[in-house]
């Protein structure tokens, strides 16, 4: 039998701060105290013992151990399934090591609270809460187990109107298309709800600490004056993707206008008819020629400038296709220097206005603002045009830059709690973690779509 966690409603009440606060303290303390004492010495965890093997459930291992004073312990109850979790131990990718627990994204109760956290946003015990787990190299904070660890800037509170089974299913979705969108796109979240805006706080940062493999992406991926912003169109392919749901939510909040590309005979009349997330236009990705040619033909007078793919190499070449390109060298008397996001100076039209996308290479020097590509799981083989940029989401800014992490929180419990962010459907649950293989096995065979599956741990 499934188990089914339903959405509760809302509700506040009213109590006097002041005699809140002289207790918060001292029933936090006790609650702690109490709480650690019932917790167990051992818990069940899904392992991974070999490359291209099911999952097994383990009955005896250690519970995780908190190491830092921003850390918390968490009670998962609900598990989101990600295609990574089988694609990984698939394909031998993503595998740091063997025996390995893996599970990237959960929902539960706060059973221990950290000993510093952030004063405006106070991690009690009780606490229900969402878990982006995107630090897979640490095994404490993986989804397949009894107990996990978090970090407090890691930590999103859900709001009584938000299940646990829709809340497990968000995190990582939320984090992936945060940072496309802040950091690769450069959108300022200012304009939403007085959200962070993450280029400025990472650009602001001291270089050293931010991880080496993504500080060019974080300092110098994109021009500010390039930045994505209200009326620029965006093209998503593969729309129909968690990701990309949440991508469009932010998105269209923003003011962009998107162009999702999917398989219209699937997709379409989901996308068309979900409020949170219907597109300016979709377009059916059966030919992905024909798809071209109709992106390039509604996307305004300058065509679309962003791209994000969900899918894979192949169709990001699709998608890299369909972008404007900068317009072809002008005379020096019509151009005037600025400075790129390297240091070295281009030109650009005094007067110019984004081109009609011409087919013809784009010289270092010419004018026209750049265009910029997102892979979520994969870029085009070879060189991309000039003129255009190719970005990968730089996903361990979240849990290894404490600002970046804590902003982006802190900003998701905001728009959930005024409902401007909607969930993911969640298609179906299995049970236990005992029931994840069988439901990993469905997504093989590509019988999940639009949504994800939870584990519902008893």
């Amino acid at each position: 039998m499934k188990l089914r966690t339903k959405r509760a409603c809302s509700t506040t009440g009213v109590v006097p701060t002041d005699t809140v606060s002289k207790r918060r303290k001292t029933l936090d303390e006790v609650r702690q105290r109490e709480g650690n004492d019932k917790l167990p010495v051992v818990q069940s965890a899904l392992k991974l013992h070999a490359i291209r093997q099911p999952y097994g459930v383990t009955t005896d291992h250690p519970l995780p151990t908190i190491q830092q004073d921003s850390e918390l312990l968490v009670k998962v109850q609900a598990v989101g399934l990600n295609p990574i979790d089988w694609k990984a131990p698939d394909y031998n990718f993503g595998i740091p090591t063997l025996p390995y627990i893996s599970g990237r994204e959960y929902a539960g109760t706060v059973v221990q609270v950290p000993a510093t956290s952030s004063t405006s946003r106070p991690i009690k015990v009780g606490d229900l809460v969402l878990i982006p787990s995107t630090d897979y190299r640490d095994l404490r904070k993986a989804a397949f187990q009894e107990y996990s660890v978090a970090s407090s800037f890691n930590t999103i509170r859900l709001p009584a109107a938000i299940s646990l089974n829709s809340g497990s299913i968000l995190g990582v979705a939320f984090v992936s298309a945060a940072l496309t969108l802040g950091i690769c796109m450069g959108l300022d979240f200012s304009v939403i709800e007085s959200g962070p805006d993450l280029l400025n706080i990472v650009r602001n940062l001291d270089s050293s600490s931010l991880p080496t493999d993504i500080q060019q992406e974080c300092l110098h991926g994109i021009n500010l004056k390039e930045r994505v912003g209200a009326g620029d169109y965006l093209v998503i392919w593969g729309a129909s993707s968690v990701c990309a749901n949440i991508t469009t939510q932010i998105a269209r909040l923003a003011g962009i206008k998107i162009i999702s590309v999917v398989d219209a005979a699937k997709h379409g009349a989901r996308l068309s008819s979900t409020k949170a997330i219907v597109p300016d236009l979709v377009v059916d990705s059966y030919d992905p020629q024909r798809a071209i040619q109709v992106i390039k033909a509604n996307a305004g007078k300058g065509g679309a400038r962003f791209g994000f793919d969900t899918i894979g190499k192949d169709t990001a070449r699709h998608l890299l296709d369909a972008l404007a390109t900068p317009a072809p060298q002008s005379s020096p008397s019509s151009l005037v220097e600025v400075e790129s996001t390297n240091g070295t100076k281009a030109s650009e039209r005094r007067d110019s206005k984004l081109p009609t996308p011409p087919s013809t290479p784009f010289d270092a020097s010419s004018a026209g603002q750049k265009s910029h590509l997102v892979g979520l799981t994969g870029l085009p083989k070879g060189d991309a045009p000039k003129g255009v940029v190719l970005h990968s989401v730089p996903i361990k800014l979240y849990h290894e830059v404490p600002q970046v992490g804590e902003a982006l929180s802190a900003w998701c419990e905001q728009l959930l709690a005024k409902g401007l962010l909607v969930p993911p459907d969640v298609v179906d649950t299995v049970d236990g973690l005992e029931g994840i293989n069988a439901g990993l096995d469905r997504m093989r065979r590509r019988e999940v779509s639009g949504g994800r599956l939870v584990a519902v741990l008893k």
